[in-house]
Parts: C-alpha cells; structure tokens; sequence
C-alpha cells in the first residue's frame, strides 16, 4: 500500500516521502497513529500544492537574505570597545556582542548566523562572515575601535 508520510518515521522515510508499505502496518500503524495519509489522487495533489508553496517560501527567504547581505556588505561598521595600552581589548569580542551590535545599526542577526574564525582581541579591521542563510553567505568588514 502507497502512503504519504506526515511526519519522519524511523527507518521508514522523511516527511512528505510516498513511500510503499505492507497493508497491516499502514492501516494498523502509520494511518493510525497520524503518522501516514493513503497515496490517493486527492492526498497527492495536496502534496504537491504544500511543497510548491513551501518552494515558493524558501525562494522568498533567500530573495530576501540576498537582499540584506547587499545592504550589510555595502555599510561600514564600526564599533567601540574598551581597550587598555598597546590596542588590546580587555577580553575577546563575542559573537553576541556583535549581533547587539548589529541590532543597534537595524540589522537583525542571529549570534549563531555570526562565525568567527578569528578572535577579536585587538582594535582593527575584522573580516566577518554572517550565514544568513545556507546558501546566503554575507560578509562585512568591522571596524574595533
């Protein structure tokens, strides 16, 4: 028997997956615990309506994250910290420091979206990188002062 998934089964397949099962453990099991749909004409125009929508989503988001990572790469931030003799900070700037940071001047990261490679420890210019998305990747030049 056909059955569309609606949520991940173990050893089974993902979420939306059609998958081809045995009779007793579709009726018994997978349809009767939510987990499945029977693989008729009307479940599987639903199905296709939900992941073209979801497409339609996920092609919007990027269209939007490309559009900020234009913006933040064309806008020069500079930011302050407190540093003692010879240009050291007192401490290493953190990824949440930068992300309040990027709050302030309206763009709104997420600390985990931030990656540094480097730790800032001194004033400069930083390279930063910003994953925006997973296949949106920003980056911006920081200026610690």
């Amino acid at each position: 028997m056909k059955v569309i998934l609606l949520q991940d089964v173990k050893k089974q397949g993902k979420k939306d997956d059609i998958i081809d099962v045995s009779d007793g453990y579709a009726q018994n099991f997978l349809i009767k615990t939510g987990l499945a749909v029977p693989y008729t004409k009307t479940s599987k125009n639903i199905l296709e309506n939900e992941l073209d929508k979801k497409a339609k989503d996920e092609q919007e988001l990027i269209n939007r994250c490309k559009e900020m990572k234009d913006k933040l790469e064309k806008t020069h931030f500079s930011f302050t910290f407190k540093s003692g003799k010879d240009g050291r900070l007192f401490g290493t700037v953190s990824t949440k420091q930068l992300s309040e940071e990027l709050k302030k001047n309206g763009f709104d990261i997420d600390k985990k979206q931030i990656d540094l490679t480097n730790k800032i420890d001194s004033l400069g210019v930083y390279e930063i990188k910003l994953n925006l998305h997973k296949t949106v990747v920003a980056k911006i030049k920081v200026h610690i002062c």
